[in-house]
């Protein structure tokens, strides 16, 4: 996704922001932000910040950020979403499945923008890509069939290989969907698919990475990029090729 592109969808979804810069216009627009945890907060406020600047608004003159983080805690997004637009925010930006699906509960008046969503038809967010309806709009960079060809590829790039690994987020509805296309290339293609493990934040993923290579995994396939830092430490740790 690239950050113009993301920009221009949330200035967008909110057309009635007052972010150009006239005299006559005084208020300040607010950008609730929600996300899973604080990493992606932080690198969601940056991106935001400088994708705006970019298009001539500053942080604290057009703008500011009312941002909540789950603290890597999904049954928190619910709440932390109903208090942003509690604070009469003029448009929400979520990233990663969940952290959309709490805001679209949370209302259907405030604009909300979505990035790096799975399959937004499968989970509810939209109810087409063409015509998304509702207040929703953004972007998915994922989908299930993506896994299964991550399988694909690790035969055809290391055909010896006999067992590959998957790592899921529990908490992301994305999981479902995420395994069943990674156990339908494992039998189309002859590997075994385990362990399956599971990791709901960064500080679990270390755990995930050594069952893996107790296991004997020779590849590894991640759900979506969540903790994405953390799992490349980890896969260049253990020396493990990983989708």
């Amino acid at each position: 996704m690239k950050r113009r592109e993301f920009i221009t969808l949330l200035g967008g979804a909110a057309a009635a922001w007052p972010l150009v810069a006239r005299p006559q216009q005084l208020k300040v627009a607010q950008i609730g932000v929600l996300v899973l945890t604080n990493a992606d907060g932080q690198l969601l406020t940056r991106e935001l910040r400088l994708g705006l600047r970019d298009l001539g608004y500053s942080e604290g003159r057009n703008f500011v950020f009312q941002l909540r983080s789950a603290d890597g805690d999904a049954g928190r997004l619910p709440q932390l979403a109903t208090e942003l637009v509690s604070s009469q925010v003029d448009v929400i930006a979520a990233t990663f499945t969940p952290c959309a699906l709490a805001a679209k509960q949370a209302t259907t008046s405030v604009p909300i923008v979505m990035a790096a969503v799975a399959d937004p038809i499968a989970v509810g967010l939209v109810t087409s890509l063409a015509r998304p309806g509702g207040n929703i709009t953004g972007f998915s960079n994922m989908a299930a069939e993506t896994a299964g060809k991550s399988v694909e590829l690790f035969r055809d790039m290391l055909p010896s290989i006999g067992r590959v690994a998957a790592l899921a987020n529990p908490a992301d509805p994305f999981t479902t969907p995420f395994l069943e296309q990674v156990r339908l290339a494992g039998r189309t293609t002859g590997i075994r698919i385990e362990p399956v493990a599971m990791a709901r934040g960064p500080e679990e993923v270390e755990g995930a990475f050594a069952t893996i290579s107790q296991q004997g995994a020779e590849a590894l396939v991640v759900q979506g990029i969540f903790f994405s830092k953390t799992i490349v430490e980890q896969a260049l740790k253990y020396r493990l090729p990983t989708a």
